[in-house]
């Protein structure tokens, strides 16, 4: 380390800047979208340069009351923001009788004790993120702020203890003593709070000095990991302070600093420089490696530093983009972070996180959620030119990078899937007039994310519980066939008391009644369920629907492909390869099906790139799967987000991206993909069409699940609303079979101008006199396990 010192002592300053651009991770540069909340400007330290602390002033109160704080945060929700930034003086009550008696009046008795009930009520009135930067803590006091806070920070600023003797910056400030802020930063680490620290350069430290500040907070960094970045802040001198006289910091020795902070720290840390203070010359940081510009408010003014205004976030996205990377909001935690909450962040804020984080641990771009009928947040751009890949197949790394992708290299990636949808599609966009038939609602299986399940042990149910007799199925069969629809989609719970037979029983029931109708049928874990039950071979049992008449298998139960998800959100369901295994088995006996993918809720773009790549494995080697689904998870009704347990869907761009990095992935084995109206209505529909998508699935005519899970679309959209959809994006729309096929014109003809629905039957399940069995069989066990 002593001979990189030198190297970096004695190094021109270009040569410095090119290695910590070298060394910046990414395209992406960050920043946190806040509001500044000076909860108090009592401070019992005295430091030299500060125009933040202010000793009591006469009629003044010493802490804003917390109406004052709600009114704050609620215009920072209002606008955007995710993030509470907590400012205060250290331990005011320690120096000042006012400090003490308002406190007494508050029911408190210390500052961190009405700061940990502010940023409460801030968090449980605004879903605001409170990062809290009160100063020199104790272990008890970082624990108690721990529940109320998503992160803490202290500014180490210098290791110099000659900086705190007579006349020093910091002479008469207790609280700037390294040692203690060192302490502070170690405790933080050791209770797993993420922390921000940084040093502040130009105060009279030398570049040794600061040298030495970078490598303390590595150390402990590197041993704890909870440093989440480290700032470097330059010195400006303000009047009305012993340092009004002091030079600032010049920027060549902040560009100095911060690109001896990035190759101190390397790729793996963030490091920070706040765009106030450089003022117009701003830009120039970046040319220094830092990736994060900070907190940046569009409501409040930046309190410790109030005569330098914060840019605006349009001309700070105009000077990222100038040298070439993408600017993008985070929460006052960073990714990795969010990535491991259950080891980061108090469980009394992990749904407040997850509400507000998007699959990269960002904050979330837009409000926009699956299901809601508001307007889209962006339009996919038609003259962006496209990303241009390598022949060679996709892997992991090349695909969680493009779903990585933000601004206008988001904008390449779409065009590069409409420009190969276009090669092997062309204009044409097909769905199939279908009829969606959700025979029962009653499920022994407990999905966090379902509500569309109900059953007495069911968390949260939605209307009763129902089971269609078979009547009423084969009738909506005949309803389907006389509207036009050349397929029926039949999925639904698994009651206990089902068996291989029942589903035997209903694809053989309808076969009877309409012989020509397409049978698309049975999730994985039906099939599983219903071999199982009947002890049979998925290949045997899969044979006899065929020979009964099945047609196909949809793709759902899905999920994501990938076993660490579905422990925690369908841990009692087929596992990844068996829900493979059983698709690979309908492929050897000739039925063709799809393969869907539900995303937005825990996992994050790696899973979706497994997803692919098992997909993709498996097609190579069966060939059975027609298209790909993207499935955004409807948030609003489900168990899992009701308990705070998975974010609020996907982005309205991580759809895009995922319907976009599929066509790419999955060329040329898999040559449709498709969009749910459902999921994203007319609007969300239209961008899909410009991003690599070709086909609009089904008309429905019913459709339940999406719709207890709380979306706003309509439960059909007839061939008349579909075509015109289709043209008004510009393309030219067709009519299909479920395999892709042509249908029989005179479905074609039947299927415009159709007859309403008659209501549907749905008599409780009660009425079926349906008796469960004393065990029920489960996907991974040897026979069955009793409940």
């Amino acid at each position: 380390m002593t001979d990189l010192v030198s190297e970096l002592l004695s190094a021109p300053l270009d040569d410095l800047l090119a290695e910590a651009r070298r060394l910046r991770a990414g395209p992406l540069v960050t920043y946190s979208p806040k509001v500044f909340v000076p909860l108090t400007t009592l401070c019992r330290d005295v430091c030299g340069y500060c125009t933040f602390a202010r000793p009591p002033r006469r009629g003044e109160r010493a802490f804003m009351t917390e109406d004052e704080v709600l009114a704050v945060a609620r215009a920072g929700a209002a606008a955007g923001c995710t993030e509470a930034l907590f400012t205060l003086g250290d331990k005011p009550e320690l120096r000042y009788r006012s400090a003490r008696e308002e406190l007494a009046a508050l029911g408190c008795a210390t500052t961190l004790d009405y700061l940990a009930r502010c940023a409460r009520l801030v968090l449980d009135e605004t879903g605001l993120l409170p990062h809290l930067n009160p100063g020199v803590m104790t272990r008890d006091e970082i624990s108690m702020l721990r529940p109320v806070s998503a992160s803490m920070g202290i500014m180490l600023e210098t290791v110099s203890e000659r900086l705190s003797r007579r006349g020093g910056p910091h002479w008469a400030s207790p609280d700037k003593v390294p040692a203690r802020r060192l302490e502070t930063i170690r405790l933080a680490g050791e209770l797993a709070v993420p922390f921000t620290s940084g040093i502040l350069i130009g105060i009279g430290e030398t570049r040794e000095e600061r040298i030495d500040a970078l490598l303390a907070l590595k150390r402990l960094g590197a041993e704890l990991g909870h440093v989440g970045e480290v700032i470097v802040q330059n010195f400006r001198a303000k009047p009305g302070t012993r340092m009004a006289g002091h030079p600032d910091a010049t920027m060549e020795e902040h560009l100095w600093s911060v690109a001896v902070a990035r190759i101190l720290l390397g790729p793996c840390w963030h490091v920070q420089a706040p765009p106030n203070l450089a003022y117009d010359d701003f830009p120039l940081l970046l040319d220094a490696g830092i990736d994060d510009w900070g907190g940046v408010s569009p409501v409040t003014i930046d309190h410790v530093n109030p005569e330098a205004p914060w840019p605006a976030i349009d001309r700070l996205r105009e000077a990222t983009a100038s040298r070439g990377l993408e600017l993008v909001p985070r929460l006052p935690l960073y990714p990795e972070y969010v990535a491991d909450l259950e080891r980061w962040v108090d469980p009394a804020l992990q749904p407040a996180v997850r509400r507000a984080s998007d699959a990269l641990g960002l904050a979330r771009e837009d409000r926009w959620a699956p299901g809601e009928p508001v307007a889209v947040p962006f339009l996919v751009r038609r003259d962006a030119p496209p990303l241009e890949l390598a022949g060679e197949e996709l892997g992991e790394a090349e695909l969680v990078r493009l779903f990585s992708a933000r601004g206008s290299e988001r904008e390449r990636v779409f065009a590069a899937a409409d420009r190969l949808r276009r090669e092997v599609c062309g204009d044409e966009v097909s769905y199939v007039v279908t009829r969606n038939i959700q025979y029962t609602n009653v499920c022994y299986f407990k999905c966090g994310f379902c509500a569309f399940s109900k059953g007495k042990l069911a968390e949260n149910l939605r209307g009763p519980a129902y089971l269609v007799p078979m009547e009423e199925i084969v009738r909506r069969a005949q309803e389907a066939w006389a509207r036009g629809a050349t397929e029926v989609c039949l999925q639904g719970g698994i009651h206990p008391a089902f068996t291989g037979d029942y589903y035997a029983e209903v694809v053989a029931a309808i076969k009877a009644a309409v012989p020509e109708i397409h049978v698309h049928a049975f999730s994985a874990l039906e099939v599983w369920q219903g071999a199982a039950t009947l002890g049979v071979s998925l290949d045997d049992y899969l044979a006899r629907l065929r020979d009964l008449g099945l047609g196909s298998l949809p793709g759902t139960a899905a999920e994501i492909l990938d076993d660490e998800v579905r422990a925690l959100i369908c841990p009692d369901k087929v596992c990844t390869d068996q829900w493979l295994e059983v698709h690979d088995a309908a492929h050897r006996v000739g039925l063709r099906s799809n393969v869907t993918m539900m995303m937005g809720h825990v996992e994050r773009p790696v899973h979706w790139a497994r997803h692919l790549l098992r997909a993709r494995e498996q097609q190579q080697h069966s060939g059975g799967f027609t298209e790909f689904v993207p499935l955004p998870f409807v948030p609003m009704e489900a168990p899992m987000f009701l308990k705070g347990r998975a974010r609020r869907g996907p982005t309205f761009g991580e759809v895009l991206l995922v319907h976009a990095v599929a066509r790419l992935a999955l060329h040329p084995l898999i040559t449709n993909v498709q969009v749910s109206w459902v999921k994203l209505g007319p609007d969300g529909v239209r961008q899909a069409l410009a991003a690599g998508v070709n086909d609009l699935g089904g008309t429905l005519m019913n459709e339940s699940i999406s719709r207890a899970a709380g979306s706003e679309w309509g439960q059909e959209l007839p061939p008349e609303q579909m075509e015109a959809l289709i043209r008004s994006a510009g393309r030219v729309p067709r009519q299909r079979t479920t395999t892709y096929g042509v249908p029989p014109q005179e479905q074609v003809r039947r299927s415009f101008g159709a007859e309403p629905l008659a209501e549907p039957l749905n008599p409780p399940v009660r009425e079926s006199g349906l008796k469960a069995p004393p065990r029920l069989v489960r996907p991974g066990l040897v026979g069955a396990r009793a409940r």
